[in-house]
């Protein structure tokens, strides 16, 4: 054992040190298998405490460190380098709720809880947090606020950065920031929250959050629409917030090439509708208010019918099914949240997290086929997202058969076409997965100089020895 991670080790202990090849694999390759990196050690701190003496060792030592919460990211950002001089920074020991206010409608966290584990634990309390994603069963607090996560329900409660009230942080010198104050109004200078929310770990360690908590929901409805365009979903959403009172949580589009091998390689899954169509859109509506009973009461899921009746009157709607029990409304959002998982199983592909505005969605969305198909005839564009804020997963699946190595010759061409298209409408190349290490070159490319000076001079200035995940999100000449 080398003299530094014999201090490590004296830090965390045999608990919070992983130094043998076997144990650290699983911390050094990405979700995606793009990287494979090399790390010192794997440290696994306890307490805030422990962090921040790692992170001032490792500032003493100059040696770098790697972040990571669930390792469920989609851009290499908790992925260490190839060279082997840093570290990997793991923070699931720490998974502790510390507290629930239900008066105040908030909940105290370590990083490393599991999403899940807080969405049961506001269940529980009879209250709700709001952020869903398809890898909520693994992935931690820590890294969906480090990435400012987004999910399915963005269009009504936002982003990770609009769920968080505090924050305590360890900087790069190893000194605790402490920002853990449930305030809602808070004008005091600098929103030093808000350097910490979607950086990605390149700025500090995010070790604590209070999270906002709201009323959890008493009424529910879940339909599964099969319409004839994009143009049809976004006229089908935007006519739906007002018959639903205000009440639309999730809006997600879906093509059938993403519904195929959703049936393909999920167990369990099923078609809901009879026959096959081009495109499908999954809505939810919800409500803090219970479904009222009596002869003439009306709940979501009488509304949401009685709105799709009206929607295929007018062609935005040509087939769909409400979900009548709760099983089945899980039904229908499995055939959502296993994209990822089945495009996976499939094969290789390449990844397009993108938003535009909503209203430009229609006009994007064949551009962009056509751009993609351009760049590689033969390819199998696997389009799916959240038309209701405007994120698309653009995603390319390699023609069946290719190798990855085959395919990802053409990932340029197929990832220029696409950002520049994206560029031209004035949407982001990243909507929710953030830059990470593979979309390095396109920040620099996309960006304009004046916002990259303002990032590296942030970057300088609260990271002089570049140390906090080197490499990821900008470069540092």
């Amino acid at each position: 054992m080398t003299d530094f991670v014999a201090r490590l080790h004296a830090i965390v202990g045999d608990k919070g040190l992983i130094t043998d090849d076997q144990g650290k694999h699983p911390f050094l390759t990405d979700w995606r298998e793009n990287y494979l990196g090399t790390a010192l050690a794997i440290v696994r701190p306890a307490t805030t405490e422990e962090v921040a003496a790692v992170v001032k060792l490792c500032a003493a030592e100059k040696v770098a460190i790697v972040p990571q919460g669930g390792n469920t990211g989609m851009s290499g950002g908790g992925t260490p380098h190839e060279e082997g001089r840093e570290i990997v920074l793991s923070l699931t020991r720490m998974n502790r709720i510390l507290e629930i206010d239900k008066v105040g409608y908030t909940m105290t966290v370590e990083a490393g809880v599991v999403l899940k584990t807080i969405q049961e634990a506001a269940a529980d309390a009879d209250r709700l947090f709001p952020l869903s994603l398809g890898a909520e069963g693994s992935c931690t607090i820590g890294g969906n606020l480090s990435t400012n996560a987004g999910g399915v329900q963005v269009l009504h409660y936002g982003n990770a950065r609009n769920l968080v009230l505090g924050l305590e942080v360890v900087l790069p010198d190893g000194e605790i920031w402490n920002g853990l104050r449930a305030l809602k109004k808070d004008n005091t200078g600098y929103d030093l929250r808000d350097l910490y929310l979607g950086a990605e770990g390149t700025l500090g360690i995010i070790t604590k959050a209070i999270l906002k908590l709201w009323p959890k929901p008493k009424d529910h409805a879940t339909s599964w629409s099969a319409v004839p365009s994009p143009q049809a979903a976004v006229e089908l959403l935007s006519s739906a917030y007002a018959a639903s009172e205000d009440n639309v949580t999730s809006c997600e589009l879906m093509g059938r090439q993403g519904i195929d091998l959703v049936l393909q390689h999920i167990a369990g899954t099923s078609d809901p509708l009879a026959d096959k169509h081009d495109w499908y859109v999954l809505m939810e509506w919800s409500s803090a208010r219970p479904a009222s009973v009596g002869d003439n009461a009306a709940g979501l899921r009488d509304k949401m019918e009685a709105y799709l009746g009206e929607a295929m009157e007018k062609g935005l709607v040509l087939d769909a099914v409400i979900a009548q029990t709760e099983a089945q409304s899980k039904a229908l959002w499995a055939l959502r949240e296993n994209h990822t998982e089945a495009s996976k199983k499939e094969g290789p592909s390449i990844k397009h997290d993108i938003s535009v505005a909503v209203s430009k969605i229609p006009p994007f969305v064949p551009e962009g086929l056509a751009a993609m198909t351009k760049a590689l005839p033969g390819c199998r564009p696997l389009v799916f997202g959240h038309v209701g804020d405007g994120n698309l997963h653009f995603n390319c699946q390699a023609p069946a058969g290719w190798s990855k190595p085959q395919f990802m010759q053409h990932g340029d061409a197929i990832s220029g076409a696409i950002y520049d298209l994206v560029t031209a409408y004035g949407g982001s190349i990243s909507a929710e997965h953030g830059i990470g290490r593979i979309k390095v070159h396109e920040l620099e490319h996309y960006r304009t100089k004046i916002e990259l000076d303002v990032m590296r001079s942030l970057k300088r200035a609260l990271d002089p020895q570049n140390l906090m995940n080197p490499g990821k999100v900008i470069q540092i000449q």
